[in-house]
């Protein structure tokens, strides 16, 4: 039988005319298109097949190894020259199936010497992606390297530092599947006032507001797709860090109060007997509880007596890494969080008098506490026992369990600054992510979290009204002068960070549930990703593999247009015409893609009666056709046929969405 042939009849039967009436290619005189379907829906997506490590359907394979680092971790502040002096035991498990014979650590304080590469490419305009401020003597002085050869007995190590990586060189090979090295590193440095927005120091009228991060050497990741990931840390492109159990000791200034990732282990001796009694209420509390006053931040009284300085104990388990905070400017406030299983956990806020406020920094606990209890019922359970928000110099940085924002932030922008960098805990703290390569898999998703506890916060009492208007957008997200978005953050304009890395993906994720999936469907896959990945190293086509997989449905199509490339969508309703010339017989309806982008079609259709009706087509039509036609059951002259009528597709010129009568 004549394939081509049965397969034009079928078009007329179920379309309800003749074949010469409506051709399913594009006629003579339609506009020019851009549009390619073979390129839009063709095979060769994933270039590579599942293995034991990744398997194809998203998840990790049944040989899944990642490595492991262990910190013992102690440093003391000099709050009359900020030098922080350190020293850490690191036990790094190798879990490859590769023995190594050295290991690449990450020293992020290098950034801000003057002869690094990140300096180097700071423009004469100068960059959020370095310090500013006070001069100082800048990046690791590292005092020694040594390794465990004995019980309680370390050798001096070979190592050898480029820009912002040290290589140690170890006289034995660390054994795969299990092997294990401890190292031992004693250094001190110097914090900028301003460290690329991820951690400084801020004045205040009661002392100086320390909030150090990046502050210890660091292993490098060491996993199956590049080995040793040793991109070097320039500023734009944040972290990508090995997991394990930190056990850190801070010796600070008698009349500050410390603030970290992870548990407090020894408060007994360093808060006052009237302080620790607030903080068992605070942790049977729903409502917010001063631990520490405004008035009492003057007052000797609220610190303990007779030392100069005392040491503050944490541990945090299964994190990727741990940050600080210290000020005598202090006031601090708590209450507990209730996770879905029970467990418990506390929200704290610490922060100075300048910040005071029930317009400010007086509700960040109330913030901390709703953020985290929505994503943890909505995604996952928040796994740390405390998150503390600090005010101070930086503007917003997530690290586990605690997030520095900056002290002016008021209302609806200190809302949005807690929940993002607390949202960040699922992204990339509990979903490893690399980061350094891939910006937009935790800005991104993050932000599009963000959207929904926003609008769910207080019956959405910082929730926009303004309806997003997806035609705009579309056309600023793929303007000629935008990067891809699969860009490393490194390789971006700094002012294309915000869109590339956390509008765009974001507005992605938006599309996917709203518009291609549906809520349901998408939100059982998402969580299918961040359970299969929860403290793990995901890809991007591990994301792409699970949400299709999990969604059970192909989404090359989206992935190629949205994420890999910035290709623009334009549909144009370009032609009515009337089966045999009569309205009451139906009306064989013409649309366009005239852009390189695919998506489902949103159709109104408005009738001489007043009558308006909705459609939608899937975006299968688009798989063989750069036209469509279809018949619409119409039973009297249609007056206007309207693409998109609700702006909820980022179709970037809405001059021809439109046919009028």
């Amino acid at each position: 039988m004549n394939l081509k042939l049965m397969a034009g009849l079928s078009m007329a039967f179920l379309l309800g005319f003749s074949v010469s009436d409506a051709q399913q290619t594009a006629s003579t005189n339609a506009p020019a298109s851009d549009y390619n379907y073979h390129e839009t829906f063709g095979p060769g997506f994933y270039t590579k097949n599942g293995t034991e490590y990744r398997a194809a359907s998203g998840e990790p394979g049944p040989k899944y190894w990642q490595n492991r680092a262990d910190y013992q971790l102690a440093a003391k502040l000099n709050d009359q020259t900020n030098e922080i002096t350190g020293s850490e035991v690191l036990t790094y498990t190798n879990n490859s199936p590769q023995n190594l014979d050295f290991l690449w650590m990450q020293l992020d304080q290098n950034l801000f010497k003057l002869d690094s590469r990140g300096t180097a490419i700071v423009p004469p305009t100068g960059s959020r992606n370095w310090g500013r401020g006070e001069a100082f003597d800048a990046g690791y002085k590292i005092k020694s390297v040594k390794y465990a050869v004995g019980k309680g007995e370390f050798a001096e190590a070979k190592f050898l530092i480029s820009d912002t990586r040290m290589q140690v060189f170890l006289p034995k090979e660390v054994t795969g599947n299990g092997g294990q090295v401890k190292l031992k590193i004693e250094y001190s440095f110097v914090p900028p006032n301003y460290g690329s927005d991820r951690m400084g120091y801020q004045d205040t009228k009661n002392g100086r507001i320390y909030t150090i991060a990046q502050w210890y050497p660091r292993m490098c990741v060491y996993d199956d797709i590049m080995g040793w990931n040793t991109l070097p840390y320039t500023g734009p492109g944040e972290f990508y860090l090995e997991y394990g159990d930190f056990d850190l000791s801070i010796t600070a200034p008698a009349n500050h109060i410390v603030l970290a990732s992870g548990e407090l282990q020894n408060p007994q001796e360093v808060y006052t007997p009237e302080q620790q009694k607030r903080w068992a209420e605070a942790a049977q509390s729903e409502k917010t509880v001063m631990i520490r006053t405004a008035d009492e931040v003057k007052d000797p009284k609220s610190r303990p007596a007779g030392k100069t300085e005392l040491t503050w104990h944490f541990k945090i388990k299964n994190a990727r890494d741990a940050s600080w905070a210290s000020s005598a400017a202090f006031i601090i406030d708590a209450a507990k969080m209730d996770l879905p299983s029970g467990k418990k956990s506390i929200a704290i806020s610490a922060y100075p008098v300048e910040s005071d406020g029930n317009d400010a920094w007086g509700r960040s606990t109330e913030y901390v506490k709703k953020s985290i209890e929505y994503n943890s019922a909505k995604w996952f359970e928040f796994p740390y026992p405390a998150a503390t928000a600090v005010a101070g110099i930086v503007g917003g940085m997530e690290y586990p369990g605690i997030v520095f924002c900056g002290y002016k932030a008021k209302k609806n922008a200190l809302w949005g600054v807690n929940d993002h960098e607390f949202g960040h805990t699922w992204f990339p703290m509990i979903v490893g992510s690399n980061e350094r390569m891939y910006g937009w898999m935790d800005e991104g998703f993050n932000t599009f979290i963000n959207t929904l506890s926003t609008a769910n916060f207080n019956n959405g009492e910082y929730k926009s009204t303004r309806t997003m208007d997806m035609h705009r957008t579309g056309d600023f997200f793929t303007k000629p002068e935008l990067e891809p978005m699969m860009s490393q953050p490194a390789n971006l304009k700094e002012r294309n960070t915000g869109t590339l890395l956390y509008a765009k993906p974001s507005a992605g994720l938006v599309l996917l549930r709203e518009q291609i999936l549906g809520p349901e469907r998408f939100d059982f896959a998402f969580k299918t990703y961040i359970n299969r990945w929860a403290f793990k190293h995901p890809t991007p086509d591990d994301f792409f593999r699970t949400i299709e997989n999990a969604s059970g449905e192909s989404l090359q199509w989206f992935w190629r247009g949205w994420f890999l490339n910035d290709w623009r969508l334009d549909v144009a309703v370009s032609d009515v015409k009337y089966v045999d010339g009569d309205a009451s017989k139906g009306a064989l309806i013409t649309i366009d893609n005239l852009g390189k982008m695919a998506m489902p079609v949103i159709l109104e259709i408005k009738t001489k009666s007043g009558k308006t009706e909705r459609i939608k087509l899937p975006v299968e039509i688009w798989e063989r056709f750069a036209s469509w036609t279809f018949k619409y059951p119409s039973t009297e002259e249609i007056e206007s046929v309207t693409y998109d009528p609700d702006k909820v597709l980022p179709d970037y010129n809405p001059d021809n969405n439109v046919w009028k009568k």
